[in-house]
Order: structure tokens, then sequence, then C-alpha cells
């Protein structure tokens, strides 16, 4: 099966995790940035993470050079619209792109002057190519509860205009979502939809959590509901989506193969799953790519694809004139 040529939908793909490196390095040099190294050898060696990284953290560890050089419009609009063009030359027909708009702050854009610039780089690609894009707003589990408000209320306007959702990401520790119950409740309350990073890291529980206590509809990885019943039962009757990364979760130890990935045994289960990249550059993979490696293992048919299609179309936080398109690429 050639899938670089089936239409695909990507859920979970982070903007700082899919800079080209090649961007990087001339970025660097317009805007006067210090690099550890100016070598494309390097720098692709610094970004990528390899396949046996230690853990998440080590992982982690790929997104500083690229978040040094996100720091002006410019670059911000730059790399949005290049991720958007990458996804689009693999026949992604939509994606949505999440990113933390806090870490590019550091001289001194405004929240909303990096909205703009990651919103205006997906219209431009939108109008250049066949590809829908939308904003998930993410934000490390690590920031003050008070900086989560401030960013839902820049973002309130954008909401329905390339904003749709809010996540909560980086290393995971247990019971991390009591602290942030208030800021995504407010923001339910004014339409944004949740996905949450949960259950990457062992810690099954975090998923029945980030439902329960965040109104999550969708679960970011989600690997550790196997090791716990509760959570898997809530995801099975709620019709939670989880959005899968096989190389990444190899990568961060979250399975110790592929074949060991539970995709296949959760979707077997009635569990609805979705496959995505996670970090293009960071996992040095493409979409395509992620099916490929699944196919390898599990030997995926036609009607399995087609049905993770359709499911990643119900999962995606847009409209019901987009899901329509979306679904007529398959006719």
């Amino acid at each position: 099966m050639n899938f670089k040529k089936l239409p695909k939908i990507e859920l979970h793909c982070h903007l700082d995790g899919s800079v080209r490196p090649e961007t990087i390095i001339e970025i660097a040099n317009i805007e006067n940035i210090e690099l550890p190294s100016y070598d494309l050898n390097i720098v692709k060696s610094i970004m990528i993470a390899p396949a046996e990284c230690m853990s998440l953290a080590q992982y982690l560890k790929g997104f500083e050079i690229p978040i040094a050089v996100m720091q002006s419009k410019e670059s911000l609009k730059r790399i949005t619209y290049e991720l958007m063009e990458d996804s689009a030359k693999e026949n992604v027909k939509y994606i949505e792109i999440r990113f933390a708009p806090l870490l590019h702050t550091k001289k001194g854009l405004s929240v909303d002057d990096i909205l703009q610039s990651v919103l205006s780089g997906i219209k431009e690609a939108e109008e250049e190519y066949d590809i829908k894009g939308n904003i998930i707003l993410s934000f490390l589990r690590s920031m003050p509860v008070k900086t989560v408000f401030e960013v839902i209320e820049v973002g309130k306007k954008y909401l329905g205009n390339g904003i749709v959702a809010v996540d909560l990401c980086g290393n995971e520790g247990e019971n991390f979502c009591e602290k942030f119950i208030d800021p995504f409740l407010l923001a339910r309350e004014y339409g944004y939809k949740v996905t949450i990073h949960a259950g990457e890291t062992g810690i099954g529980k975090n998923v029945l959590d980030a439902v329960q206590m965040l109104g999550a509809k969708r679960i970011g990885h989600g690997i550790h509901i196997k090791n716990c019943k509760s959570a898997f039962d809530i995801v099975k009757e709620k019709e939670i989506i989880l959005e899968m990364c096989p190389t990444s979760n190899f990568q961060t130890k979250a399975v110790d193969s592929i074949k060991d990935h539970p995709i296949f045994d959760f979707y077997n289960s009635g569990i609805k799953v979705t496959v995505n990249t996670d970090n293009r550059t960071v996992s040095n993979t493409t979409l395509s790519n992620e099916f490929n490696i699944l196919n390898t293992e599990f030997n995926i048919n036609l009607e399995i694809y087609k049905n993770i299609y359709l499911t990643s179309i119900e999962a995606a936080f847009t409209d019901s004139v987009i899901k329509e398109k979306l679904k007529k690429y398959w006719k």
C-alpha cells in the first residue's frame, strides 16, 4: 500500500518539534542567534532524538534549538508555513498544529503577536496547497496556572478562526490535572475543545483524570490505559479518541518496541485510535512513515486504514463543512 498517495489527517503534531533543520540555521544567521553549531549535520544530531532515548525528558531536549529561533513574527510564520507545506506534500489534507505560545515571548512578542503569526503561516499555506490547518494551544504542566488563564483569554477571539483547542504537555508526573481544573473549565465555557497529553509514561490514571477533571475528548498517546482498567473503561465508554504516535512512543520508552505498541489491541477492543507524527523533526518521521512502520509490524489492510482515517475526521476539532470535504477525499 502506498500510504503517501492516500489522504491523511494529522491531529497531534508539535510546531517546535517539526522545524526544518535548514530553516533553523537560516533564521539563526538572519537574526544573529547563537547556536551550538551552524553545521547542518550537527544541528540535526542535536534536534533528532535517538531511537534509544532513555526517557521522555531526554526526548524533550530536542526542542531547545528550535525554540531559540522561534522568537520573531517572521520566524513563527515561516516555520508554520513550512510545516503545512511539508504535510501537504505527503497528502495530509487536514492538520492540527499544537504549540505553547508562552515559549515564544523571550524577545518581547506578545501572545497576540505570536498567535497572529502562526495563524498567518497557516492561512498562507492554505492558499497555496490543498490542506486545512487549525491550532491547539498547549501549556507545559510546569507553567503557573495564572499564565494559562492569560493565553486562554487572548486566544478566545480566534476561536472558530484558526484556534480550536487547549492541551497540556511536557514531562508527565502523577496527579497533574487537578491544578488545571479552573482554567480548563473556563476554556470549555468559551468553546475550546480539550485534548491532554496523558498516559504516555506509565501513569494510566492520568488519562482518567484528564477525562473526568478537565473534560478531555481526546488523549495524546494514552498508551498506559492498558495498565489502568478504570482509564481503559472510560476511554472506551465515552469514545475518547487516542492520538497515537508510534515512533515517538518507542523513542520515549512508552513502548519497548513497535511490535509492543498497543494501538491495534486498542483498535480491536473498540477503542478509537488515530495515527500521528508527534514531531516530524525530533522523531525524524512523516505521517506516511508512521503508517509504513505500523504496516511492517501489523500488516494494515485498506479497511483498517480507512477506519482510522474516518475516525480522525470524527475526532478533528473542526466544523461539519470541513469534515464533509475530508470524507470526499476517500470517495
